[in-house]
């Protein structure tokens, strides 16, 4: 465990929240009763993510009433990984645990995810989520085939992996010295390599608002998991390449032996199937190729990963998520 200021709170809990204004109250009232029973001295990071309903509005009031509340309000929707990045630079803790707003997180663990951490020596302390009884069979295929298909690619598996963590204040300072601007942060503390430990747990049902989460959404995730952390797709396209080329030398062989001995068969079924097919491939390997140039576009422009609109209390100074502001 890294050294950090007497002053520091031992723990620092960072809720990213974007339209959680039903359940945010309750939320911090958990999170906090059971952070005060274990006797630890602590804070809440709250980051309002561009929230269009009260959410605001309810951090503002939870930080007039209880004094260990610090948040950011984000000028516009960033995004969730955006957001716990916000969370992470504001927090002062010697750990920080991540959790979501809705509680699906169980803040149950908490005393345990610090017991691991002070007794066990380690550095992360990892949310492991266990099937849901009766849930939607098609969202766990989808689920299995993304995290198999990303530990084949990358390396790092993920399987079942959540967002839900405690760090140690030196994991917090190395992600947080990381230069990427496409984040996904459950990918890079498990390619940090720290000490890790894992804590299973079922996640809880949603007891406010909706879902935030769509297909859409975990088709980006996967995305930016893959292209920042193999390139592998690229090498495939190679791949692919010599591929055909073998194909084409034989079915040119096959072709150039049957007009020779007089049996070519006239009919375009061939030509029209092959140019499918090479057409499909070159498509398949430009949009490849397209994938890895937006993720070096997005990084060489060097914008700021948020802006700040707002800090509670006011004398917060926070004011972008450039890396080189930290």
């Amino acid at each position: 465990m890294s050294a950090v200021p007497s002053t520091c709170p031992i723990c620092s809990v960072v809720i990213p929240a974007h339209c959680e204004a039903a359940g945010l109250r309750h939320a911090v009232d958990t999170v906090a009763g059971i952070l005060t029973r274990q006797g630890v001295s602590f804070e809440l990071v709250l980051i309002d993510d561009g929230s269009a309903d009260g959410t605001w509005e309810v951090i503002s009031q939870a930080c007039n009433d209880l004094p260990f509340i610090r948040a950011a309000r984000l000028t516009r929707r960033f995004g969730k990984e955006a957001a716990m990045r916000a969370g992470l630079q504001m927090s002062r803790g010697r750990t920080v645990i991540v959790m979501d707003a809705d509680l699906q997180h169980p803040p149950a663990l908490i005393p345990e995810m610090l017991r691991l951490w002070e007794t066990g020596g380690f550095d992360v302390v990892a949310g492991v989520k266990q099937p849901q009884v009766g849930g939607a069979k098609s969202a766990g295929i989808m689920r299995r085939l993304f995290f198999t298909l990303n530990s084949k690619l990358t390396g790092v598996d993920l399987r079942e992996a959540s967002d839900f963590k405690l760090l140690d204040r030196r994991v917090v300072n190395a992600y947080l010295a990381l230069p990427e601007r496409n984040l996904f942060f459950r990918g890079m503390i498990a390619w940090s390599g720290y000490k890790t430990a894992t804590l299973p747990f079922t996640p809880d049902e949603r007891q406010h608002g909706e879902t935030q989460w769509s297909f859409r959404h975990l088709t980006k995730l996967a995305l930016t998991s893959i292209t920042s952390f193999s390139s592998i797709p690229l090498h495939l396209i190679t791949s692919l390449g010599v591929a055909f080329i073998i194909a084409a030398v034989l079915l040119g062989g096959q072709t150039l032996y049957n007009k020779l001995s007089g049996n070519a068969v006239s009919g375009f079924t061939t030509v029209i199937l092959l140019l499918l097919m090479i057409g499909s491939v070159i498509m398949l390997a430009l949009g490849v190729i397209g994938e890895y140039l937006a993720r070096i576009y997005e990084e060489v422009k060097r914008r700021p990963l948020f802006f700040i609109q707002e800090t509670l209390p006011k004398s917060e100074n926070v004011e972008t998520g450039d890396v080189h502001d930290l």
